[in-house]
């Protein structure tokens, strides 16, 4: 077929499937029973999971998963989360937050019913007898299973829209109030988590237009080398114009037969050898890297591979400190990843106490956390992001295999 003519169906085929009605969701009937039923999840995480973490308990939900705009609902408001400009307003008596149903139920002090609900199609403002509102700049195509085989299934449609919801501008971010641009890490584990439900297609692009081996955000992070091989391999194969770039990178930071670098501005070559080892492996490329017999406090935070090539901690000074756990939790959830729960230490991956988010990051330097300012002032003195993509991804790779 000529390309024009091609280029011509496939633009036809588009617009045809935009052009058609989206069908709102129905009204949800009984959110109180759905709520009851997350929380008895939630309860059933926590009793396997008992280090759990206080969190400032600020009753409120995001909106606009993936490419959409970004929304806040908190005190009757539904804010413009990137602009702090007020969408909509109610005068509420009694709210409804259920996160696992992306589900915000409101009754009004006039006695009217509002419920502010997200699907696969946008986010809608539904009220009985009414029309539903599909809200301007919300109308984008996400994938959102249920999990309803998994031991976790509310919970993990819960960890799922905490990544969905850092996929801004096609790009995937920690957080998106607080960084400006993604961190190769990071993304690494949310693309799993978006290739697990169908929803890779949303940083496809970013994916393929990665030119540069690293991110830059904390200077040159070693790991990122193997992060950007595996991102590559979701999309694309070893003839992508960054590859040859990493190959290179990495014979400058080779060290007899591995490599070693800074990663959080330590030396971790079990750590960074063993992401590159991976991302050659999937790209089928060839491999004389040899992970080294030596401890390394980030080798138990790699779980995708070489479990075997690791050297236990002999002194606890040795481990990673517990307030380094509760700052950054993706590494406990992590290390309970690589050890599998059937043998190594107690489980050090953490869960909140309260219903949302489930995932969060605190005191990173690297954060603007002014940018949480239109959320609630306070979090910006206890320097708090939540939700977290990252922590909220490897939560959920590993409930997820439950």
């Amino acid at each position: 077929m000529p390309r024009t003519i091609c280029l011509f169906f496939t633009l036809f085929l588009t617009a045809s499937v935009y052009a058609q009605k989206p069908v709102p969701p129905a009204f949800y009937d009984d959110p109180a029973s759905a709520l009851q039923t997350y929380h008895e999840n939630l309860a059933l995480l926590r009793r396997e999971h008992t280090n759990q973490y206080k969190l400032p308990d600020l009753k409120f939900f995001q909106f606009g998963m993936g490419d959409r705009i970004k929304l806040i609902y908190r005190n009757g408001r539904l804010l413009n989360a990137l602009t702090g400009s007020i969408e909509e307003q109610w005068s509420v008596r009694q709210e409804i937050i259920v996160p696992s149903e992306y589900l915000v139920h409101l009754t009004l002090a006039d006695g009217q019913v509002i419920q502010i609900r997200e699907d696969e199609t946008g986010v809608w403002l539904l009220q009985r007898n009414k029309r539903p509102k599909l809200i301007p700049g919300t109308r984008s195509r996400v994938n959102l299973p249920r999990f309803a085989s998994k031991t976790f299934g509310p919970v993990l449609r819960v960890l799922h829209q905490e990544v969905l919801i850092n996929v801004i501008n096609g790009r995937p971010v920690p957080n998106f109030l607080v960084y400006y641009k993604p961190w190769y890490r990071d993304a690494a584990t949310m693309a799993m988590v978006l290739r697990t439900t169908g929803n890779l297609p949303l940083i496809r692009d970013w994916i393929l237009a990665i030119h540069d081996p690293f991110d830059h955000n904390n200077r040159l992070e070693t790991d990122n080398l193997g992060e950007v091989l595996l991102l590559v391999s979701l999309v694309s194969d070893k003839n992508h114009p960054v590859v040859p770039v990493v190959l290179d990178s990495a014979r400058r930071v080779r060290k007899e037969n591995h490599i070693v670098g800074k990663t959080d501005n330590v030396a971790h070559p079990v750590y960074q050898t063993k992401w590159l080892k991976y991302g050659l492996k999937l790209l089928g490329l060839p491999d004389a890297y040899v992970i080294p017999k030596q401890y390394d406090s980030y080798s138990s935070v790699f779980w995708l591979d070489y479990k075997h090539d690791h050297v236990e901690a002999t002194t606890t000074a040795e481990k990673q400190p517990d307030d380094n756990f509760a700052n950054n939790p993706f590494f406990g959830w992590a290390e309970d990843h690589f050890y599998d729960h059937s043998s190594g230490p107690a489980k050090r991956g953490m869960v909140g106490n309260i219903d949302y988010p489930l995932s969060w990051q605190q005191r990173d330097i690297d954060a603007h956390y002014p940018g949480l300012t239109v959320l609630d002032r306070d979090l910006v003195k206890q320097k708090i992001a939540f939700p977290h993509a990252w922590h909220a991804a490897e939560m959920f790779m590993l409930l997820h295999e439950k």
